[in-house]
């Protein structure tokens, strides 16, 4: 089935703060057959490829992850931010626009030496998924590519997610 992704894409102007167009995917995750189509896109993209796990990051990327974890018969690792996770972590902390952040992974959870795909709903200027890919690489694993539902290259995360590929179903290449 053919979809027109962008349709089911919601655009919130001046959210979280005036000036910043947001793209909301929760309007994906309100209808099934859209929701769906994502999940059964992602499947398609990797079926043939030796992913051994998923990294998601908190929260909206544990959306889209879960089923495809299931659907790829492969382990989800969650990426949280620092304090939410019981066990043994390793923990980096990013750049936000005005502070600064952390996440963390439970290091027994990532497959030392195997291929994590790293995954989130959105990818905007990639400092989340930067430190993402720096835990995943720290706790032994490689980080072959990074996929997002939306990416938004107008932003620049290629300077910070260097030479990781990145893979998304839609791109937005300007606000």
């Amino acid at each position: 089935m053919e979809l027109k992704l962008d349709e089911y894409i919601r655009k919130i102007p001046d959210f979280p703060k005036k000036g910043i167009l947001f793209y909301d995917i929760t309007s994906i995750l309100a209808t099934p057959k859209a929701f769906a189509w994502c999940i059964d896109t992602m499947e398609e993209l990797y079926r043939e490829q030796r992913i051994d796990a998923v990294a998601a990051i908190e929260a909206r990327g544990f959306v889209f992850a879960a089923p495809f974890a299931v659907r790829m018969g492969i382990p989800l690792i969650l990426i949280r931010k620092k304090g939410k996770l019981p066990g043994k972590t390793i923990s980096r902390k990013y750049q936000l626009e005005y502070a600064e952040a952390a996440i963390e992974v439970h290091e027994a959870d990532v497959p030392k030496g195997k291929r994590v795909l790293l995954m989130d709903d959105l990818i905007a200027t990639g400092g989340t998924l930067g430190a993402a890919c720096e835990l995943i690489i720290a706790a032994g694993a490689v980080v072959p590519e990074i996929f997002g539902i939306i990416g938004l290259p107008f932003l620049h995360y290629d300077k910070i997610l260097h030479d990781i590929p990145v893979r998304t179903l839609i791109k937005y290449d300007s606000e």
